[in-house]
């Protein structure tokens, strides 16, 4: 293994000169240096970089023969198959929009993003785990028909709608629905010239290619704007950070429609001809064995993840010598998990961050060799950029500053406050939210991410809370506005306050404050109950906690003070042995 400082110096002399490509103008690129490497491994199959390209050429000319036009938009909802990347490359290919969608998130939250997003197309998995996505989409667009030319579809629940794409891991076959082999012998018929017509139509770097749904401070998701260029500068700068090497093999089990698998997975390794190894879902003794098989070299998780492998019984079985390098964020790991990940999977190279999705993933990165106390307590300096950073920006590609999170005035070095942030890999703003970006992205381009930190002197950050109500599951962002309006509407229930509380498996878990109509009576399994038709299974609050209204702690002018709840949980969850 070659040292950090050569491993950047390759990175630097690879691009002396950022070159402002679209994402499929840079997986060209990689496929003329890497054509015979493996872009992509599961424990079914390999799949070359030249094999990726002929596969996402071959449904982009299928998308074209659907009709699809640059800039409209396509969802994606889909687990982590090869035909999601395939699927990702192919609408760059055309300049068309991608659309992921979570598939952790319930019908009724689906059917909004759908139609929030405006997509014209939808490409979606027949199922994954436990969830019967053609049962959920047929309920969706119950009024789906198909036109008399068999391929365009008609929905009176989404009226923009004009196809959709079924993809079954197991070739099955649905009425009405076109299938992802059905896609590809379209392409068949549409020419590799006109293909590269649209190509050269559609070469807009700064054209927006991903609408990322995140949660906001209100009760609906909102969908972040990425461009071409900022995704390929973040995974660039992530690169420079890490000190990746060539060839590098990345293992990640975390879903591809997050910008963290996305931005450091997948965009990473196509800088240097390396690999992504994933599956479709996380299962600890499947990780063991996909790592082991593929020879992986890192390890992108979150604390939870981490965890699962750590304790699994069969880890030592594994040969697992490969593995040198792990990135562990979304949530702060202790130090206790650090070291174990130190000294059971002898890995010499550990990093922390912090990100967000509007900032195209990792903004913070710590470096490579810096002890298990710092990344316990810090989340990294600002990543590297070389000629991928502009001179307005001190020469990064992101800076940030910290501000009063009332006044907005900043502070000094030093002091704690809300982080705020602009650069070329920050959003232009959400789509179909002008109140939200003028609240959160001012005349100077400036985003508040709504967390509270302090910049140390020496550069490193650190996350002290938030300044949102908005609270992380393993990653998860959970909108507490959004639980309290599902649970509200029990019959039983006269008012609802939900909020996070920290928790060393998955970083924090929601807890909900219940006070019940007079003379109800309620049990926790009857709201979690309640819950589960209506919200994804991450977003029902773990702890609940049944209370009067005198209990409630209120301002004078009538705001809850959650603050002070968050006091009261953590108290009642230590006297009941729930400590988290």
């Amino acid at each position: 293994m070659k040292s950090v400082q050569d491993r950047v110096q390759a990175l630097l002399d690879a691009y002396p000169v950022w070159p402002r490509r679209t994402i499929a103008g840079h997986f060209d690129e990689a496929v003329k240096k890497y054509q015979n490497r493996t872009l992509v491994f599961t424990l079914e199959k390999e799949y070359t970089y030249a094999e990726m390209q002929e596969r996402s050429d071959l449904l982009a000319r299928g998308l074209l023969a659907l009709g699809i036009r640059p800039r409209e938009h396509v969802a994606l909802l889909m687990g982590n198959y090869p035909e999601f990347i395939i699927s990702k490359l192919a609408l760059t290919k055309i300049g068309a929009v991608c659309v992921p969608l979570n598939t952790m998130l319930l019908e009724r939250e689906l059917a909004f993003l759908l139609e929030d997003s405006d997509v014209v197309a939808l490409i979606f998995n027949d199922s994954l785990g436990k969830n019967n996505y053609v049962d959920i989409i047929g309920r969706i667009c119950s009024e789906l028909t198909v036109q008399p030319d068999g391929i365009n579809v008609s929905c009176a629940a989404l009226p923009r709608l004009r196809n959709v794409i079924c993809f079954s891991a197991n070739d099955s076959i649905y009425d009405d629905l076109m299938s992802f082999n059905d896609l590809y012998r379209l392409g068949e018929g549409i020419s590799p010239d006109e293909l590269q017509r649209v190509r050269q139509a559609t070469e807009y770097p700064d054209d927006i290619c991903d609408i990322m749904y995140t949660s906001g401070t209100t009760s609906l998701p909102k969908g972040a704007m990425m461009s071409h260029d900022m995704l390929l500068r973040s995974s660039y700068a992530a690169c420079l950070t890490r000190a990746v090497e060539d060839g590098r093999r990345i293992y990640f089990p975390l879903p591809l429609y997050h910008i963290f698998a996305y931005e450091l997975g997948l965009l990473v390794v196509t800088f240097v001809g390396g690999a992504i190894v994933t599956h479709a879902q996380f299962t600890p003794r499947e990780a063991l064995e996909l790592m082991e098989k593929s020879r992986a070299n890192d390890f992108l998780c979150v604390p939870s993840i981490l965890l699962a492998v750590l304790n699994h019984p069969d880890l030592k079985k594994h040969d697992l010598s490969s593995l040198h390098a792990t990135m562990c964020g979304a949530t702060p790991a202790p130090v206790p998990l650090w070291q174990r990940a130190v000294d059971e999977l002898n890995l010499q190279e550990m990093c922390a961050g912090y990100g967000m999705t509007e900032v195209s993933g990792a903004s913070t990165i710590t470096s490579p060799g810096d002890p298990v106390e710092v990344m316990a307590t810090r989340v990294g300096r600002l990543v590297m950029a070389n000629c991928s950073g502009l001179p307005e920006f001190g020469n990064r590609n992101i800076q940030y500053k910290v501000v009063d999170p009332f006044t907005g005035k900043e502070l000094p070095p030093g002091e704690e406050g809300e982080w705020v942030c602009r650069g070329n890999m920050v959003t232009r703003g959400y789509y179909k939210r002008p109140q939200e970006n003028v609240e959160l992205i001012d005349k100077d381009g400036w985003l508040r991410t709504g967390d509270l930190g302090i910049i140390h002197p020496d550069g490193l950050f650190q996350i002290t809370g938030r300044s949102k109500e908005i609270y992380k599951i393993s990653g998860e962002n959970v909108s507490p506005k959004e639980v309290e309006e599902v649970i509200s509407t029990h019959p039983k229930v006269n008012q609802v306050y939900v909020l996070g509380v920290p928790d060393r498996n998955m970083g924090e878990v929601g807890v909900a404050f219940i006070e019940l109509k007079p003379g109800e009576e309620s049990t926790r399994r009857e709201i979690v109950g309640y819950c589960k038709g209506k919200l994804a299974r991450f977003k029902i609050p773990h702890h609940i906690f049944f209370t009067s209204s005198s209990e409630l702690p209120f301002t004078s002018s009538g705001k809850i003070k959650k603050y002070k709840l968050a006091e009261r949980a953590l108290s009642l969850l230590e006297k009941d042995g729930k400590k988290s």
